[in-house]
């Protein structure tokens, strides 16, 4: 793929998302809900269009791709257990709503921070978010330079990927803040499931249809049709990548602040189904796109490569390949600037606005501004490592996120949750993570997240039992 031809497509791109951005502008964004909230005013379609740009990014057509490559149909068993986990939204989305209308929350910490009426506990939260969410930007911004590195035969290096993707994002961010986030992730979703649809079709056509597809794996790769197969699906390996994944619509508050935004319960309703919809397709799209990586490309060193090699290969046009790297990049680009927003938000309302009583909500809103490229700048230095399996690590982030999980259910379930019990098994057990994350140890044969939320789940129960719950907040959380 020329690097020209792939620079114009850039352009085209940002030209038209810019213009979408800035005609997403409506009334002044001088407070914390019209900035990070949209006004909580979201329709259901453009709610579904961009919540799934911000879950589904450089994670599905190079992490999924390559973990399929990787590993075969565990992977897909991996990403369908997600999507199971995505009813939680059903169960818990409207309660958030409500909450959110009632109590005019921005955030979940802040939301957890007042039901155990405890500021320290939306303060240790949010900083444990920031700790496990940085790591996960930087996967998106390397899933840019992988990309950009490999459909151009290293011509665009991959600091400059890295480069691009978090300007567009810090750009994205400060035009209009969610609603121009928003509205460039309605036009990045359907561009992604249109595009990456179409080369599925084309690949397939190209291996011999679906007869000759199968055909061949049967022949060539039959242990990448079985789990474990090839044996990176082991039982205990499939169950620590999961786990974190199956409650990610929980404990990823970039998603989980988006159930404040619809404008109404249909609306959100309306996003859940959307989003399952997109989602089921794109799942089976990244799949067959890993599995037609492995028959064109199977000595592949790096497993994430797979999807820039089917780009630039024979059977895909390039004019075709070359959108689809714009889509590609264009989710990823979307959930980085989610989560700049979230985690700005984060820190200006629960760190610095509970630690500064007197600071107005303008005042947060200005230092939520200050911190995005502070943020931006973290996720940028660790992308630079150069990670592999993107996919392995956005599960290691979900897996420190995945603590603060009993908390959330203890919020609507359990009267007698503390602020004491959820401190502690935030803390302690999201330091355990970073210690098994570090020394890449699995001690009896756990991932980090299982032991995360088994650690958590117990220091959660054990230490409220033996605290004083609050009583007030806990009624009306409950009667939700």
């Amino acid at each position: 793929m020329s690097t020209t031809l792939v620079w114009s497509a850039i352009s085209v791109y940002i030209v038209i998302a810019l213009v979408i951005a800035l005609l997403s502008r409506k009334g002044k964004q001088n407070n914390m809900d019209s900035y990070f909230l949209g006004d909580r005013k979201m329709n259901g379609f453009v709610s579904a269009l961009s919540y799934s740009a911000t879950t589904y990014s450089a994670f599905m057509l190079v992490g999924l791709a390559g973990l399929t490559y990787n590993g075969g149909v565990g992977a897909l068993g991996f990403e369908l257990i997600y999507l199971m986990g995505v009813t939680l939204v059903a169960f818990f989305g409207p309660r958030y709503w409500k909450v959110g209308k009632k109590f005019g929350y921005v955030t979940p910490s802040e939301m957890l921070g007042d039901r155990y009426d405890n500021k320290i506990v939306a303060a240790v939260i949010a900083i444990s978010s920031c700790v496990f969410l940085i790591p996960y930007s930087a996967v998106q911004l390397s899933g840019v330079g992988y990309l950009l590195q490999g459909v151009t035969n290293n011509a665009i290096p991959f600091t400059t990927g890295l480069i691009l993707a978090t300007v567009l994002a810090l750009i994205f961010s400060y035009i209009a803040g969610i609603r121009s986030v928003a509205w460039t992730d309605s036009l990045q979703a359907l561009f992604m499931i249109v595009t990456s649809t179409i080369v599925v079709l084309v690949l397939i056509k190209g291996l011999g249809g679906f007869g000759g597809f199968f055909g061949t794996l049967e022949t060539d790769y039959p242990e990448y049709l079985t789990v474990p197969g090839n044996g990176f699906f082991s039982f205990l390996n499939f169950l620590g990548l999961t786990i974190p994944w199956f409650f990610f619509s929980l404990s990823n508050p970039q998603v989980s602040q988006r159930l404040y935004m619809p404008s109404s319960l249909k609306s959100l309703r309306n996003m859940l189904m959307g989003f399952l919809v997109f989602g089921f397709v794109y799942t089976i799209v990244a799949v067959v796109w890993g599995y037609s990586a492995l028959i064109m490309f199977p000595d592949l060193e790096n497993a994430d490569l797979a999807t820039p090699f089917v780009l630039q290969s024979d059977l895909v046009p390039p004019i075709l390949g070359v959108i689809v790297m714009v889509g590609i990049m264009a989710a990823a680009i979307s959930t980085i600037d989610s989560i700049l927003l979230t985690l700005s938000s984060l820190f200006a309302r629960d760190v610095y606005g509970n630690f500064k009583k007197e600071a107005s909500d303008y005042t947060q809103l200005r230092v939520g501004k200050f911190v995005i490229p502070v943020i931006a700048v973290l996720a940028f230095l660790f992308a630079q490592m150069e990670v592999n399996l993107i996919a392995v690590l956005s599960v290691s982030s979900s897996a420190g996120l995945l603590v603060s999980v009993p908390s959330i259910i203890g919020a609507f379930f359990w009267k007698r949750g503390t602020a004491a019990g959820v401190i502690s098994s935030v803390v302690v057990s999201g330091i355990v993570v970073i210690i098994i994350e570090f020394t890449q140890t699995k001690p009896l044969g756990l991932a980090s997240g299982l032991w995360g939320i088994l650690i958590s789940t117990l220091l959660y129960i054990s230490v409220s039992l033996i605290t004083k719950a609050p009583k007030e907040k806990a009624k009306e959380f409950l009667s939700i």
